[in-house]
């Protein structure tokens, strides 16, 4: 990607202010009412609670024409909480309670847009946008102690469950078209959960997943250590993630290796569609030079902005990218699959209307992704 383009992209970005949980929106979003938040049914009885217990939940917002039977569900993203304490701290937050949850726009968020000008293939489909409250990828199955003796409820697991069979019962099991879909954790989230997806449909339906940014790597940092793998393992044991992991790997490997994307992606066999960024600033802070790698910050300026970087650093980042493209080979070799990687320094791309459908939206080869 030319210099200019990217420069312009993420000059964007960084103008556009902040709005809810999506975050930044297109300017000339065309208006659309917010969408509210659904509580699950039953949730308590289901285990699909949040981390403090309050009840999970969803925007659904229902699709109209051609698009009346086709149904788009994007898993929110959010990081994860990897000990207690920080499990404990997110129940204080929406990424743990229900309780902060509120009505969300769809409108300037990309692949979610209403408007069919800003986003001509899905803008009339059936649209539900799950909300992230367990802090494992929609994965765990367990529980734990904070230390203020309230227990954490880890059930990612449920709570994915629990929506996608009530929106079945909304008519999802009548869809002739399916996508999951998912951001960063959820990205992740829509990789552990392709396959089971896919499996609740008839096989004259059509049933894909979009994993946008992801593709979370297992790579060394700038000092050597695997430093990121640490957050990975704790997330594994603390939440009990090992069910949604694929079982040829676990005969194998350790299940930290097993929840990452190098190895789910062996396994899936419904055709998935990757979008990342092979220099993808999240990645960047926090596996390739995360805070404790670089205890003199020469690496502060260039992690903010990849202008900022020098030419060794531009020369690092280019084998992180690498690192990527090489683990995506596997993806290569799987019919119906296929990848959109560029060179912007942005993390997550579907939602936001300036990089999913925009005069600078990102192109490879004059193809851009929507």
């Amino acid at each position: 990607m030319a210099v200019t383009v990217m420069a312009a992209a993420v000059l964007a970005l960084l103008l556009l202010s902040s709005s809810g949980p999506l975050g930044p929106r297109l300017l000339c979003a065309s208006p659309q009412e917010p969408v509210g938040l659904t509580l699950l049914d039953c949730a308590t009885e289901k285990g699909a609670v949040c981390l403090d217990g309050t009840p999970a939940g969803y925007h659904l917002q229902r699709g109209a024409g051609s698009g009346s039977r086709s149904w788009l569900i994007h898993l929110e993203g959010g990081a994860w909480c990897s000990t207690v304490e920080r499990c404990s701290n997110r129940t204080k937050s929406m990424l743990g309670s229900s309780n902060f949850m509120k009505p969300i726009q769809f409108a300037g968020s990309g692949i979610l847009d209403s408007d069919q000008q800003l986003n001509p293939d899905f803008y009339n489909w059936n649209k539900v946008y799950v909300r992230y409250c367990d802090g494992a990828s929609f994965s765990g199955d367990s529980e734990g102690r904070a230390q203020d003796g309230s227990t954490l409820h880890f059930r990612g697991l449920h709570i994915y469950e629990a929506v996608i069979d009530e929106l079945m019962g909304k008519g999802l099991a009548n869809a002739t078209q399916a996508l999951l879909t998912g951001c960063s954790a959820g990205g992740l989230a829509t990789l552990l959960h392709c396959d089971d997806f896919s499996a609740r449909f008839p096989r004259e339906a059509s049933v894909k997943c979009l994993a946008d940014a992801g593709f979370f790597l297992d790579e060394k940092d700038i000092s050597g250590e695997r430093s990121f793998r640490s957050v990975y393992e704790g997330v594994v044991q603390l939440q009990n993630v090992r069910e949604v992991l694929s079982k040829d790997c676990l005969a194998n490997k350790d299940p930290t290796e097993c929840f990452y994307p190098a190895e789910l992606i062996k396994s899936i066999h419904t055709p998935v569609f990757i979008l990342n960024s092979g220099y993808d600033p999240s990645q960047i802070r926090n596996i390739l030079v995360p805070g404790s790698s670089d205890p003199d910050n020469s690496w502060l300026s260039c992690k903010e902005n990849i202008q900022n970087c020098n030419s060794t650093q531009i020369q690092v980042l280019h084998g992180f990218r690498n690192a990527m493209v090489n683990d995506l080979k596997v993806a290569e070799e799987k019919e119906g699959w296929g990848m959109f990687i560029d060179s912007c320094f942005t993390h997550c791309q579907a939602l936001y209307g300036i990089s999913w459908n925009s005069t600078i939206s990102p192109r490879l080869k004059n193809k851009a992704r929507s």
